[in-house]
């Protein structure tokens, strides 16, 4: 699993005695030791550390999207699809489930980071719409 090798590098790199990834500098002065905190890790570490250049100290910084398109061009491409797959369409098959299992659109709309509703609710198109109970008139019970 992804989680158990990110685990095993990030020991080995404590062990090489490595300064920790790279965090935004507010975040770092707020907490100086996150840098190094196994929570703080990149999911997809780069392979290499990096070295910086006044400091010397050795950091972790995450893989450059490129090698997350390429890798997923090649999967696709192995894979035969003939539909254009690119890293944004999980972002829309992840609001689509979503809907699909009847979550709220408010709630979708803060997870994919929307300030509009608007913009959330264009994926309710390729979602049919499924009533939970039907509509029944007074004058029926």
């Amino acid at each position: 699993m992804q989680i158990e090798a990110v685990k095993k590098l990030h020991d080995e790199d404590i062990a090489a005695g490595y300064a920790g990834v790279f965090l935004e500098d507010q975040l770092e002065k707020k907490y100086p030791r996150a840098a190094k905190d196994f929570i703080w890790q990149w999911f997809f570490p780069q392979q290499s550390l990096t070295v910086l250049e006044d400091t010397k100290e050795r950091r972790r910084y995450h893989l450059h999207e490129r090698h997350i398109q390429e890798a997923l061009y090649e999967a696709v491409r192995r894979a035969k699809l003939t539909k254009r797959v690119t890293s944004h369409t999980f972002r829309h098959s992840f609001a689509t489930h979503l809907l699909q299992a009847n979550y709220d659109i408010r709630t979708i709309q803060v997870m994919l980071g929307h300030s509009d509703v608007r913009t959330t609710m264009i994926y309710t198109h390729c979602v049919p719409s499924r009533t939970l109970k039907e509509a029944r008139s007074p004058l029926d019970f």
